[in-house]
């Protein structure tokens, strides 16, 4: 109830007032209460006169007594305060309280203005909740005007760009954010968000306060009001950076490695990458070659002086940090190079451009070889963070994959172009690289020589020592050449033992002369397997454009010469001549030719008798092939055999002679002609067929011939055979019963050793010896000395080429058991020689 002193039009005009409003007297009791207050507070009529107002306030001051009391409404009036306040059904809501005291006549009052706040202290209550979620966020959110400017960031966004509210604070984030590298498109397609109402998503690349790239995806989100007009845009940006590096990187090194780009380009182009998404940094990258010495591959922002001063270092600790990394196999951090334990020249050359700090890293095959370094250098003291090493991670990784794809490019073009035992240009190089140097002797108008190098002798080297100690050999040889012919000429192996070389601008007297400095440095000694050997060769040059006018004719050619020079003993070279061509042309006539005559039974066999040691008893023949031709007439045997063993019809031929032989022999047999053996050569590719011995087995049975009625002949090639199947077949030869004789025996190298290991029957002294008896004491003393040897054997000794009577008394002196020569018989035909039988065993 109102006092009656109090004023009337107070109260009237406290009830038309739009606010809650309250007046309470000196002891805080509630005597008045306007209408609003009322429904505010939930109170009918008058119910809430007489309450005291801390019923009704959730007072933030401690209620102590009237004192107290009268202090908190007192301590409250005349400042606006948010209070909690009691409704009458219990319920609460959020206030804000203004309070004035009032001085009347009997007494002092205080008006409490009441405004509810409940709703806008939730919202307020939401914005603290919402901003303490977006600054948890790893993302960077913005919020900005319809007119784009910044109203709020989240801690995130000062975290990834570096800026805090009040410096982004009514600005444009493109203003703020953009950079050289930005899509300059961002601003218009901002723009259509604003215009649209669509929301944008986005990847861009930002640039953070400190300069640092910074690749973003972007989400723009326009938000609108209940009537739909724009009220602000929600910015969300999503760190991509290292994603987006690994791509940009990847994209571009792939296109370039699939463009065949030179590995030194590819590599400048990751630095530049490097520096582009990293400005900070300065990078370089540096190879290690097989011997492990440097080769700068790029570094883009330093003078070229820098990194060459790392050519041809070995790598180590004194070869700057770039060196000592490829060394250690691990990174080398330097945050203060003037302080390197070792200071460089290439560490004096980067503290003059004012870097600081290095960090290199060893970029590493995929077995672990160290194939390089990617360094990053600073101008300022640092150690690399973490975004420096995941930079470092994807980097190393690209690096490694096209240095490793160069090493393969250069693997499988070596394989392609080189020899791999030598080193040198095989044929499919040495003919392109020839021909490129013929090109430029025509434009020059100059001459050049092409030597084609054969070793004398080298299959046995292999042979003898194996095809390992060969292989050292090839590779000595194959240097000495190298070293003899430095500059412009070009060396390369053909195959085998054969060696090429042109010689560009070279006359015939030099290349003469160059041809005998080669077989000066090819005859010094070398090493082939335990033992020294003293190599000789062949050579044939061909001159162009006299002798040809391309490489391949002039090879052809300086074979032809290397053959004639070979034919006259080897350790020689000869000049190429048209009669070396015409001589080659009639060598693949012959062969046409020859298996021509295989085939339409062209070939007869002789028969030339050997008889015992007093000249009359016969011993056995030896069959021997000749050849009629039906235009040519009777070719002989030393024309064309060594032709059949070049070309490989010798083992036909072979077989051919030994069935025919033996076909006779049964002929012979049946007609009473009573020849005791029949001696037939045999070449060596037929000891190298798994099936001589049966084919030999074979023909005696089917032509009902025993063992001891055959004897074959061999050489010295195949008694030094290493072939297993060389020694099987002779083994099996052996235990068939059938002998073997070792033909020309004197004139080769054959090894005791041999003979007393292997199977040998009868050994045939060389008619050369024969020969020179009646005038060299030389020639009688090594035929004696060859018998007393097949004596000791216990090898009986044919003497071939007995032509005079001389001769022959000298060697029935000696004790020869069987002699064999014009003096006795000229080769037979079959019926020829069953009438000398005959006519001698009459």
């Amino acid at each position: 109830m109102l006092p009656a002193t109090f004023d009337p039009g107070i109260a009237s005009l406290l009830a038309q007032s739009v606010d809650a409003a309250l007046v309470v007297d000196a002891d805080n009791t509630v005597v008045l209460a306007n209408p609003m207050a009322q429904a505010l507070l939930g109170h009918a009529g008058d119910s809430l006169l007489g309450l005291d107002i801390h019923q009704l306030l959730v007072c933030p001051l401690p209620h102590a007594g009237p004192p107290a009391q009268a202090s908190c409404v007192a301590r409250l009036a005349g400042n606006h305060h948010a209070i909690g306040m009691r409704c009458s059904d219990g319920s609460r809501l959020s206030a804000a309280l203004s309070i004035s005291p009032l001085r009347l006549q009997d007494g002092h009052y205080h008006v409490i203005h009441i405004r509810d706040i409940s709703e806008y202290r939730e919202q307020q209550e939401r914005m603290q909740q919402l901003s303490l979620v977006m600054d948890k966020s790893d993302n960077a959110i913005f919020i900005s005007t319809p007119e784009r400017r910044v109203v709020y960031i989240n801690r995130g966004f000062t975290r990834l760009m570096g800026y805090p509210l009040d410096e982004m604070f009514g600005h444009i984030p493109s203003e703020m954010l953009s950079g050289p590298h930005t899509d300059p498109g961002l601003d218009r397609a901002i723009a259509g968000v604003v215009g649209s109402g669509d929301s944008l998503n986005t990847e861009v690349l930002l640039y953070a306060r400190d300069g640092r790239p910074v690749w973003v995806s972007a989400a723009v989100n326009p938000v609108h009001g209940d009537d739909g007009k724009l009220i602000a845009l929600v910015s969300v940006l999503t760190d991509i950076t290292h994603t987006k590096m690994h791509q940009v990187l990847h994209h571009k090194v792939l296109n370039a490695m699939v463009r065949e780009l030179p590995v030194a380009e590819v590599m400048n182009l990751i630095c530049l990458e490097i520096e582009r998404i990293s400005p900070e940094l300065v990078t370089s990258v540096v190879a290690v070659d097989n011997s492990g010495e440097l080769k700068p591959l790029a570094a883009p922002s330093l003078p070229a002086h820098i990194l060459q001063s790392l050519q041809g270092l070995p790598m180590g600790p004194r070869a700057g940090a770039c060196g000592t990394a490829a060394w250690r196999g691990r990174p080398v951090h330097t945050a203060d190079i003037s302080e390197y334990s070792v200071l460089s020249d290439y560490h004096r050359y980067l503290l003059e451009q004012g870097i600081k700090s290095c960090w290199s890293n060893p970029i590493k095959s995929s077995n672990g070889r160290v194939l390089g370094t990617l360094s990053f250098y600073s101008r300022q003291m640092r150690s690399a963070d973490e975004f420096h090493q995941r930079l470092v991670d994807t980097c190393l990784h690209l690096c490694a994959l096209v240095m490793e794809r160069e090493l393969t490019n250069e693997r499988v073009h070596q394989l392609a172009f080189y020899d791999t035992l030598t080193g040198l240009p095989n044929r499919v190089m040495f003919s392109a690289k020839a021909e490129q140097i013929l090109v430029s002797a025509i434009q020059m108008n100059t001459q050049a020589a092409v030597l084609f190098i054969n070793l004398d002798r080298f299959k046995r080297i292999n042979d003898a020592q194996g095809h390992a100690a060969g292989d050292g050999v090839l590779r000595d040889i194959a240097a000495r050449l190298v070293d003899e012919l430095p500059g412009m000429n070009l060396i390369g192996r053909q195959a085998g033992d054969e060696f090429v070389i042109i010689l560009p601008h070279s006359s015939t007297e030099l290349a003469g002369s160059v041809a005998e400095r080669l077989l000066m440095a090819i005859a010094q000694p070398v090493s082939a397997g335990v033992m020294t050997v003293h190599p000789s060769a062949s050579i044939g040059v061909a001159m162009f454009p006299g002798d040809g006018w391309d490489i391949e004719h002039l090879l052809r050619h300086a074979d032809m010469a290397m053959n004639q020079a070979k034919n006259e003993g080897g350790d020689r070279f000869r000049f190429y001549s048209r009669e070396m061509d015409r001589v080659a042309q009639e060598r693949v006539s012959l062969e046409t030719a020859m298996r021509e005559a295989l085939a339409t039974g062209q070939f007869h066999l002789h028969y030339q008798p050997q008889v015992g040691g007093d000249g009359n008893a016969l011993y056995g023949v030896e069959a021997l092939l000749r050849w009629d031709h039906p235009e040519l007439g009777p070719i002989a045997p030393m024309r064309f055999i060594p032709v059949a063993e070049e070309c490989g019809i010798i083992r036909e031929l072979s077989l051919w002679v030994l069935e025919h032989a033996c076909a006779q022999m049964a002929r012979w047999r049946r007609d009473g002609v009573q020849v005791p053996r029949v001696s037939v050569n045999m070449s060596a590719l037929n000891f190298r067929d798994g099936q001589l011995a049966s084919q030999i087995q074979q023909t005696l049975a089917r032509h009902q011939l025993s063992a001891d009625d055959l004897t074959l002949e061999i050489t010295e090639s195949v008694m030094l055979d290493p072939d297993p199947e060389v020694l099987d077949n002779i083994e099996a030869i052996y235990v068939m019963g059938v002998r073997l004789s070792l033909d020309d025996f004197g004139t080769g190298y054959s090894s005791l050793s041999h003979l007393h290991r292997l199977p040998i029957y009868e050994l045939k002294l060389d008619q050369s010896f024969v020969h020179d008896i009646e005038s060299s004491a030389i020639a009688r003393t090594l035929i004696s000395s060859v018998l007393r040897i097949g004596e000791s054997l216990g090898m009986k000794v044919v003497a071939e080429g007995v032509e005079t009577p001389s001769q022959r008394d000298f060697l029935i002196e000696q004790g020869f058991p069987v002699l064999q020569g014009f003096l006795f018989s000229e080769p037979l035909a079959a019926d020829a020689l069953a009438a000398w039988w005959q006519a001698g065993s009459a």
